[in-house]
C-alpha cells in the first residue's frame, strides 16, 4: 500500500486532533468496523492498536508509513491540540446550535471568506474558501443535511418552510469573543437547498491605503484622484479582487468631520464611524438607483455605491459626479480602461463621461507563495504566454512547493495589484472622439498594466507562473 496525499473528508471527523497528535497516526480507510490507519515504521503497534480500539469502538489496523507523511497529514489535516480545531465541528451533533458556532468560529480563524454548505445525490459537504480557493471541510450524512439547513435558516430569519425560491439573510455571530455580521444566501437545487455563508467584517480598523499594495507612483495617481472635491472614482475587478476593501481604505482616509459621507451597499461588509452607511433591500424597493436619488437629497460630499450594476444607476452617478459630489463605486470590467467602454455600452454619453471621470482602477488579488518552501527552478521562457511580451526574461522562477506554515498548499497571504489610470486632458479627449486604443498613450504616460505588475511578482519570486498566467494571458 501507499500512503495517501490526502485524507478523506468523511475520515477526518473519526479521530480528534489530540488522537491524532498523541498516537502520531492518521486515518487510511474505513470499511464497515474495520478503521485502518496510518502509522509510523518501527514503532511498536500492540498497546496503540488496544487503546484506539477501546477508545473508537472499531477494529483497529495499521499501514506503516514515513514519519515525514504522517506529519505532512497531521499539520494539513488537523492543528494542535492547544489550538481551536476546526474538526471538532465534524464530531459535534449537527443537530445542535454548537455546530453553527463551531463551524463559523472555525471558518474565521483559519481567515476563511465564505461557506459553502451543499448536497449532491450520494454526499453532503462543507467547504470554505481560503486565498480565493475552495477546501472541502468536512462530510454531513445526508440524513443529518435537513436539519442543518433549518438551523441556520432559523438563524438568518429565513422561511424553513420555503425550499423552491432563493432567500436572503444576515446573521449576526457573538461568541469566542468575535463579533461579526454573515450574509446568508439559499438557493435550490437539484438535490436540497445550498446555503453561502459570507463572512463579514465589522472592524475597519486594520484597512491602510498604504498597505494594500499600491507602487509609489500608483499611489501618488490613486490619491490625486480620490483628493479632487468632485468627479467619479471607479474600481474594476471580478468578485473576490479585493475592490470593496480597496474603497473602505478610501473612505477611512477621506472621512473627516467636516465631511458628509454616504455609501450604500449589498452588503455593509465594514462600518466606519462618522459615514452614513445604507444597506439595499430590492424586496422594498431600496436599490442602489433609488438610494442615490435621495443621496442628492442629503447635502453629501462623498458618495459610495457598492456596484454599479445597471445603466440607470451609472446615468445618476454621472449626474452626482458632474453636480459637484465625489463618487466612488466598483464595476465588473476586465481592465481599467475597458471601464470606459463599459460605461459608454451602458448609455452615458461620452462628453458626459469625459468630464466625470477622475480616476479608473483594475484590481486583482494574486496568492503568493510561502517564502519557507517555494522552490527555485530553471525558467523555460516557453512556459509563458505567448501573446505576453516579457520586458526581460528572469533566468529562474519559483514553484510552490508545501510545508506545515502554509498547510501544504504552497501559498500563504495575497496582495493586491492594481493598474490605475488618471484621466488627464489628452485622456479625456480620447473619450470624448469614442477612440478606445490608447495603449500607446498608456505606455507613453508609464501606466503599468495589470500584466505588469502580475510579472513583476513572478520575476520577484513572489508568486508563481501558474498564478499569473492567466494575467498574463489577457495582455493588451
Amino acid at each position: 500500500m501507499t500512503s495517501p496525499a490526502a485524507i478523506a473528508p468523511d475520515l477526518i471527523h473519526l479521530l480528534t486532533p489530540e488522537q491524532a497528535w498523541h498516537y502520531k497516526t492518521v486515518p487510511y480507510s474505513k470499511a464497515d468496523r474495520n478503521f485502518t490507519l496510518l502509522f509510523e515504521k518501527g514503532k511498536e503497534q500492540q498497546q496503540t492498536r488496544n487503546e484506539l480500539e477501546m477508545l473508537l469502538g472499531f477494529n483497529i489496523h495499521f499501514v506503516e508509513s514515513e514519519e515525514e507523511i504522517i506529519q505532512q497529514l497531521l499539520d494539513t489535516y488537523y492543528r494542535k491540540p492547544d489550538q481551536y480545531s476546526g474538526n471538532e465541528i465534524a464530531r459535534l451533533n449537527v443537530r445542535s446550535g454548537d455546530f453553527l458556532k463551531s463551524l463559523i468560529s472555525d471558518a474565521r480563524q483559519l481567515g476563511s471568506s465564505d461557506i459553502h454548505i451543499e448536497t449532491y445525490e450520494e454526499k453532503c459537504r462543507v467547504r470554505i474558501r481560503i486565498d480565493g480557493n475552495l477546501i472541502e471541510r468536512m462530510v454531513i450524512e445526508k440524513a443529518d443535511y435537513p436539519s442543518v439547513i433549518n438551523i441556520i435558516k432559523i438563524q438568518a430569519n429565513l422561511d424553513i418552510a420555503e425550499k423552491r425560491l432563493p432567500q436572503d439573510g444576515r446573521i449576526f455571530f457573538n461568541a469566542d469573543g468575535m463579533k461579526f455580521d454573515i450574509r446568508v444566501s439559499s438557493l435550490p437545487t437539484l438535490y436540497g437547498e445550498k446555503l453561502v455563508l459570507r463572512l463579514l467584517s465589522n472592524d475597519a480598523t486594520e484597512i491602510d491605503l498604504k498597505l494594500l499594495g499600491f507602487r509609489e507612483n500608483e499611489m501618488a495617481n490613486y490619491l490625486e484622484g480620490i483628493k479632487k472635491p468632485h468627479g467619479l472614482v471607479l474600481i474594476s475587478g471580478p468578485t473576490g479582487s479585493g475592490k470593496t476593501t480597496t474603497l473602505y481604505a478610501t473612505l477611512k482616509l477621506l472621512n473627516k468631520d467636516y465631511t458628509n459621507i454616504l455609501t450604500v451597499e449589498d452588503p455593509i461588509e465594514y462600518t466606519l464611524k462618522g459615514i452614513n452607511q445604507v444597506q439595499v433591500k430590492e424586496n422594498i424597493g431600496l436599490s442602489f438607483a433609488s438610494a442615490l436619488r435621495t443621496f442628492l437629497r442629503q447635502d453629501p460630499d462623498i458618495i459610495m455605491l457598492g456596484e454599479i450594476r445597471d445603466s440607470e444607476t451609472a446615468q445618476m452617478a454621472v449626474r452626482a459626479a458632474l453636480t459637484g459630489h465625489l463618487v466612488l463605486s466598483t464595476i465588473h470590467t476586465n481592465s481599467a480602461w475597458g471601464t470606459v467602454a463599459r460605461l459608454v455600452d451602458m448609455g452615458i454619453p461620452a462628453f458626459l463621461l469625459s468630464g466625470s471621470l477622475n480616476l479608473s482602477v483594475a484590481q486583482r488579488l494574486v496568492k503568493l507563495l510561502c517564502p519557507q518552501c517555494k522552490k527555485q527552478l530553471p525558467l523555460d521562457e516557453r512556459l509563458l504566454p505567448r501573446a505576453f511580451k516579457a520586458p526581460f526574461m528572469p533566468a529562474t522562477h519559483y514553484v510552490a512547493g508545501g510545508c506545515a506554515a502554509c498547510y501544504y498548499t504552497g501559498y500563504k497571504g495575497r496582495k493586491a495589484i492594481y493598474e490605475i489610470i488618471p484621466i488627464d486632458s489628452e485622456l479625456q479627449n480620447a473619450i470624448k472622439l469614442n477612440n478606445f486604443q490608447v495603449d500607446e498613450v498608456l505606455r507613453r504616460k508609464d501606466i503599468l498594466r495589470l500584466s505588469d505588475n502580475a510579472f513583476a511578482l513572478f520575476a520577484d519570486g513572489a508568486t508563481s507562473l501558474e498564478e499569473v498566467f492567466a494575467l498574463l494571458s489577457n495582455d493588451y
